[in-house]
């Protein structure tokens, strides 16, 4: 895992996009790839820790996708 940021999240379309060092150009997030609890309620700017892959293509612009998102708690 690595932590990212939330660049955008539209709870209500199902998707997000999040940038980490690992994953340069963003992230894409859509809520029937993510595994993990926290997830629906996440905002521009909040940090998680991120599982990613390349899928080997680009989807829906992005060479990277989300697995796993996992708020980092703000304590």
């Amino acid at each position: 895992m690595v932590t990212a940021t939330v660049r955008e999240w539209h709870e209500e379309e199902g998707w997000g996009v999040l940038d980490s060092p690992e994953t340069p150009g963003g992230c894409f997030a859509h809520f029937s790839d993510i595994q993990g609890p926290g997830f629906r309620t996440l905002s521009p700017g909040q940090e998680v820790e991120l599982t990613w892959e390349a899928p080997g293509f680009k989807q829906d612009g992005y060479d990277y996708r989300a697995v796993s998102i996992v708020p980092r708690s703000s304590g």
